[in-house]
């Protein structure tokens, strides 16, 4: 018995090309800096990882609860209690109790506030190298127009 296979050709199709959208236009400059901030600060002597780093991402942990930070960083309430345990132990912050009993808020430890400024030096280390890229004003209208948008979208004030 033989069998016999249809081979069906397609004619004229061209590949599909996909162009990124907006989403992934923030996304892909973001990843590159983050990966510059876990360098910069492991090169100078902050051992976080990536989900440690998303804590003391704009505008930072200090004065705020752990759950309002657990919402902000996407990840459960015991995910960022384990979270700021390891942030503790590398004296990073501090729990201490809030207005009442019930209620811990994290405040930034002298050496947090160190991490603070080196993410800063490193943000605008390449912000520098990014106008020099884009030229100083297509920068500056960049930065005015995600600022317009986050202040539209109510994350910045």
């Amino acid at each position: 018995m033989s069998t016999t296979r249809k081979t069906t050709r397609v004619r004229n199709v061209k590949p599909l090309v996909i162009t990124p959208m907006i989403g992934s236009l923030l996304r892909l400059p973001h990843e590159v800096m983050v990966g510059r901030m876990l360098e910069s600060l492991q090169a100078h002597g902050f051992q976080v990882t990536m989900t440690e780093l998303r804590v003391f991402l704009f505008p930072g942990p200090d004065g705020l609860r752990p759950a309002e930070l657990s919402r902000r960083c996407d990840m459960t309430r015991q995910a960022m209690n384990y979270v700021l345990a390891s942030l503790e132990r590398q004296d990073l912050i501090e729990r201490r109790d809030g207005a009442d009993v019930a209620t811990r808020v994290v405040h930034l430890t002298a050496r947090g506030w160190r991490l603070i400024e080196q993410i800063r030096e490193c943000v605008a280390t390449v912000e520098g190298e990014w106008a020099a890229l884009l030229g100083k004003e297509r920068f500056e209208e960049l930065r005015q127009t995600l600022h317009e948008l986050s202040k539209q979208l109510g994350k910045v004030n």
